[in-house]
């Protein structure tokens, strides 16, 4: 019987562990001098708190996650007024909607780095959005950066003017090491 069992259990281990998968994806710490910033014609400004939690690995992007917030009220635009404006109902509501939040489904490799797909969420309002990254490996340490753009009547901040655009860039750079 034991000359049986020995083989038996070989093979049942065998495949069992070709239908394992085992993720290398580590848990990647936020650094400070992180760079969140928007861009137009009028308004531009940074975000100055960002945080969340980031699993990536290149060589396994279905495991790869991102779950980020940036906060609301950390919004500097250079001017006080337009600071505090910018936290009202009519634009980022704030007091409801303290975080801009991604949380990513999807990873992709593209021909100039990756495309992070995701739930972008301003406002109450959430949208599928796709933010292209380059992410730079340096041993222990590493960063994201990249440029995407939001509409910003789709997440329903301000009103419609010839003022403000539409169309707001984002650019960020995001430094990042392994825990």
């Amino acid at each position: 019987m034991k000359s049986f069992i020995y083989p038996f259990l070989a093979v049942v281990l065998l495949i069992s562990s070709a239908f394992m998968t085992v993720s290398t994806n580590q848990e990647l710490t936020i650094k400070d001098g992180y760079s969140i910033k928007f861009t137009s014609k009028d308004p531009s400004g940074i975000f100055k708190e960002f945080s969340g939690k980031i699993l990536f690995d290149e060589a396994d992007l279905t495991s790869s996650k991102f779950d980020l917030a940036v906060k609301v009220s950390s919004i500097s635009t250079g001017n006080g007024m337009m600071n505090k404006k910018s936290l009202s109902k009519e634009w980022f509501d704030a007091a409801q909607f303290p975080n801009i939040k991604f949380v990513s489904t999807k990873i992709e490799k593209s021909d100039k780095g990756y495309s992070i797909i995701g739930n972008l969420t301003i406002k109450g309002t959430t949208k599928l959005t796709k933010i292209p990254t380059v992410y730079k490996s340096n041993g222990n340490d590493g960063s994201f950066s990249g440029v995407f753009y939001v509409k910003r009547s789709i997440f329903k901040l301000g009103s419609p003017s010839d003022a403000v655009p539409d169309v707001l860039k984002v650019t960020f750079n995001v430094p990042v090491s392994k825990k």
